[in-house]
């Protein structure tokens, strides 16, 4: 009879990074906010008039891109800016 195999370590996930941003002005193209973190993407996004103002996408580093916000979460990211 072939010995008991012992049980494995269970591998910790790696730490998460934190969430960066980039805020684009849709009619202009011009960056707003290049790389910013939760706290300047909110306080930015809280003088802007409309969320149709801008793009704002997440960056994505196990694909190492942008990705623009899908509706549910530029939703999520409007409803907790902090309005100037």
């Amino acid at each position: 009879m072939p010995p008991k195999r012992r049980p494995r370590e269970p591998v910790a996930p790696e730490p998460r990074a934190p969430r960066r941003f980039r805020v684009v002005d849709v009619l202009t193209r011009r960056v707003l906010q290049e790389d910013g973190g939760v706290p300047e993407t909110l306080e930015l996004l809280g003088g802007i008039p409309r969320a149709n103002d801008v793009n704002v996408s997440i960056w994505e580093p196990g694909e190492d891109r942008w990705r623009l916000l899908r509706i549910a979460e530029q939703e999520a990211v409007w409803a907790r800016r902090r309005p100037g």
